[in-house]
């Protein structure tokens, strides 16, 4: 298969995936300007691009792709500065309706890798191997991430519980 034909069935495969990927964790009216940022990505390392496990490498590039969108200087009125450490789970509009009150600070006590990680299984449905290659570690380093991950949300749940 020659290199316009692979990326044509990569992005008509994966499109609504990243871009329900960056829909989920940011503004919905960035999310296919993201997706496009990841495809052209893959586009110019296709040579890169892991035939066998496109997927978990266009995953692994979303997450800097968003990082990197994130990092942008945005100018905000000073009584609209987020504390610092604030979390962008809660400004989630799909977290929000899908989880209560308690769910949501459990997540954001967590920390943001071990909420990555959970969001990655739960959201995107990603486990073993996909999920190693989107971390970038070995399967069972992916395996462990993951169940550290859901004890340490299981722990804050626990921790938040009030009934």
């Amino acid at each position: 298969m020659d290199d316009l034909a692979w990326f044509t069935e990569v992005v008509r495969e994966h499109s609504t995936a990243l871009v329900r990927y960056f829909a989920r964790r940011g503004p919905r009216q960035d999310a296919e300007d993201l997706a496009a940022d990841v495809f052209a990505t893959a586009w110019r390392r296709r040579d890169d691009v892991p035939r066998e496990a496109v997927l978990p490498w266009l995953y692994r590039t979303a997450g800097f792709t968003l990082a990197n969108h994130r990092r942008k200087v945005v100018d905000l009125p000073v009584d609209e500065v987020p504390e610092t450490g604030a979390v962008r789970v809660g400004e989630d509009p799909e977290l929000s309706a899908l989880f209560d009150a308690e769910l949501r600070g459990a997540l954001q006590s967590i920390g943001e890798r071990d909420r990555h990680i959970i969001l990655l299984h739960a959201w995107e449905g990603l486990d073993g191997e996909e999920l190693a290659g989107v971390l970038g570690i070995s399967r069972s380093g992916a395996d462990a991430a993951l169940s550290r991950a859901r004890k340490r949300l299981r722990e804050a749940w626990g921790e938040r519980m009030s009934f």
